[in-house]
């Protein structure tokens, strides 16, 4: 009984190679985490440490004292930190659902079907990724005000559920998926709906999952100042800001607030990005 001998690959790369790749990636490496190190150190330091020059990079007395003087702050304000708080998680979490609804909804239909104006509409959709949010935003502010929604959640969810940049990656994506699955699906009679709920989402789930990480970034750290007057109103970054600009004492408690709005969206992008890491390693679309 013949045994066959499997050989494994080996890279043509000498041991010394394979130690300078990893001092060149861990150096690298450091020096991408040197930002994030700096501000969770900053985070726990007294405020003596905190404006010394030149700055530390660790901490060498930590303390709460600055998350103490947040929380004494925040609790005097008249609005509830609770309020701001849930302003934000809401503006956040339906403006990310609805943005990746609205985009891949109108995105399957680009780029799976051939329609009149299709070919246009395309291409201004890349057009419109030129024009920064400095250019359109008296645009909008007029729109939003015309449509009577300032001074409310509509005023910040709408232009997010009206992004291209959203519709432009859910249907370079879906552009990929090989017309055969879904003109398998229909043959079996599975509606355009059913088709892009069961088939096209699935599949599409890198591309959804970058658009999550995205949105939920620009809404977490979105103050609403241009659109939202009411103080009820107000998103939780709008009222950290506003605890931050009370001048050189405050220094200690603008570190604790950097650090506060950072480790919500960066929890989320390291969720996400290991899932799409994941799914493009696993469900990979053979034809």
């Amino acid at each position: 009984m013949a045994v066959k001998k499997h050989r494994s690959k080996r890279l043509n790369r000498s041991l010394g190679g394979d130690l300078v790749l990893f001092f060149f990636l861990a150096l690298f490496g450091l020096f991408s985490a040197w930002p994030l190190i700096f501000i969770v150190n900053n985070a726990f330091k007294p405020l003596n440490e905190i404006l010394l020059f030149p700055p530390r990079l660790l901490v060498r007395n930590p303390t709460l004292n600055n998350y103490r003087d947040l929380i004494s702050l925040m609790s005097n304000s008249w609005v509830p930190f609770s309020r701001y708080v849930f302003n934000t998680l809401y503006i956040t979490l339906l403006g990310t659902v609805g943005s990746v609804f609205i985009s891949s909804l109108a995105a399957f239909p680009l780029a799976k079907f051939r329609f009149p104006g299709s070919t246009i509409m395309s291409k201004m959709i890349v057009y419109s990724l030129m024009f920064s949010a400095a250019v359109t935003g008296i645009p909008s502010y007029l729109v939003i005000s015309r449509l009577g929604l300032l001074d409310s959640y509509g005023a910040i969810l709408l232009p997010t559920f009206g992004t291209t940049l959203g519709l432009y990656l859910m249907q370079n994506f879906i552009v990929q998926i090989p017309d055969a699955l879904i003109e398998s699906a229909k043959m079996d009679g599975a509606s355009d709906l059913k088709i892009y709920w069961t088939i096209v989402m699935p599949l599409a789930r890198p591309a959804w999952l970058t658009l999550v990480i995205l949105q939920f970034q620009a809404l977490w750290g979105a103050t609403g100042g241009t659109y939202i007057y009411s103080e009820k109103l107000k998103p939780l970054s709008y009222a950290l800001s506003q605890i931050v600009e009370g001048g050189v004492a405050r220094t200690g408690v603008a570190a604790a607030v950097s650090l506060f709005m950072l480790i919500v969206p960066l929890t989320v992008f390291v969720i996400s990005q290991s899932n799409v890491i994941e799914t493009m390693a696993t469900s990979g679309i053979k034809e």
